[in-house]
C-alpha cells in the first residue's frame, strides 16, 4: 500500500511548470494519492481541476486560510458553498482554516482588529461546516487555546477536525484527543528540536496518524532547507516507522487507511 500526503499545497508547482513532474515524483516515492489544500479563492478552482483531471491520485479541499482574511472575508466565504454542490469533482474538507497570532502586525490596534477578522471568517467557516458535516482541516499558529474554544462552541463534530501541521506538545495533544479531535504531522517531527511533537504524535498513537508534507514548506530530513514536495512525505513515513518500531509497509498501510477514513477518499 502507497502512501498519501494529506495536506500540500500545489500551486506553487503549476506557476512554476513543474506540476506534472512533481506528481511524477510522487508517484516514485510510493505516494498513492494526495490533497491539495485550498487557502483562499484564487486557488480553490484550479486545484478542483487539477482533482478532477487527475481522479484518485489528487484530491483537493476549500477554505480560507487566517492568513489571507482581508476585510472581503466574507465575500471570499460566501463562494465555498458552491464548491459542495453536486455535478462536480468535489472538495474532501472544508479548509486550511483557524487562526494564526504569529502572522499579525506588531502594532497592537491593528493586530487586534485583523485577529478579530480572523476570528469572525473562522466562525463562518465552522458554521458552513457544521450544516456539511465534513472533515475540517484547522491551522492553529499561536492560537491553539482560541481555535479549541471556537470549535467547541461551533457545534463541529470534533471527529471531522484535523489540526494540520501539530507543532504543540502531549498536553495540548491530550486536548484534542478528550475532544475527539486529532493531529497531523509534517517533516517538523524530523527535527532533532521537535521533541514535544514526538512526544504528541506517540500520545496519540499510531492508530490515529496522519502524515503531511504542507509543501513547499517544512521539508523533512534529509531534504530540511530545500523546497518541500509530495514526494517527501516518504522521508517523514520511514522515520514515523523509526518512532513507532514498525516496519515501513506497515506505517504506510496504517496511515493511508486513517487518512482515507478521515477524509472518505
Amino acid at each position: 500500500m502507497g502512501l498519501i500526503d494529506t495536506h500540500t499545497h500545489l500551486e506553487s508547482f503549476a506557476v512554476a511548470g513543474d506540476l506534472e513532474a512533481a506528481l511524477a515524483r510522487a508517484r516514485t516515492a510510493d505516494l498513492e494519492a494526495m490533497i491539495a489544500i485550498g487557502t483562499a479563492s484564487d486557488d480553490w478552482s484550479p486545484y478542483r481541476d487539477i482533482a478532477a483531471a487527475r481522479l484518485g491520485f489528487v484530491h483537493y479541499s476549500v477554505g480560507l486560510h487566517p492568513c489571507y482574511v482581508e476585510a472581503n472575508w466574507a465575500d471570499e466565504v460566501a463562494l465555498l458553498p458552491g464548491y459542495f454542490e453536486a455535478g462536480q469533482t468535489l472538495p474532501v474538507a472544508l479548509g486550511e482554516c483557524g487562526l494564526d497570532r504569529f502572522h499579525l502586525p506588531k502594532e497592537a490596534t491593528e493586530a487586534e482588529a485583523l485577529f478579530n477578522q480572523q476570528q469572525a471568517a473562522f466562525a463562518a467557516q465552522l458554521a458552513l461546516a457544521k450544516s456539511l458535516n465534513c472533515p475540517v482541516v484547522i491551522h492553529s499558529r499561536g492560537a491553539f487555546a482560541e481555535c479549541l474554544a471556537m470549535i467547541d462552541a461551533s457545534g463541529v463534530n470534533w471527529n471531522r477536525v484535523v489540526f494540520h501541521c501539530f507543532a504543540e506538545g502531549p498536553t495540548e495533544m491530550a486536548q484534542l484527543m478528550e475532544r475527539g479531535g486529532r493531529g497531523s504531522f509534517t517533516g517538523i517531527i524530523t527535527y532533532k528540536s521537535a521533541e514535544n511533537v514526538r512526544q504528541a504524535a506517540k500520545l496519540q498513537g499510531l492508530d490515529r496518524l496522519m502524515i503531511e508534507t504542507d509543501a513547499p514548506y517544512l521539508a523533512p530530513v534529509p531534504k530540511r532547507g530545500k523546497p518541500n514536495e509530495p514526494a517527501y512525505v516518504r522521508h517523514t513515513a520511514e522515520f514515523c516507522a523509526g518512532l513507532y518500531g514498525v516496519g515501513y509497509d506497515e506505517l504506510a498501510a496504517i496511515t493511508t487507511r486513517n487518512a482515507r477514513s478521515f477524509y472518505g477518499i
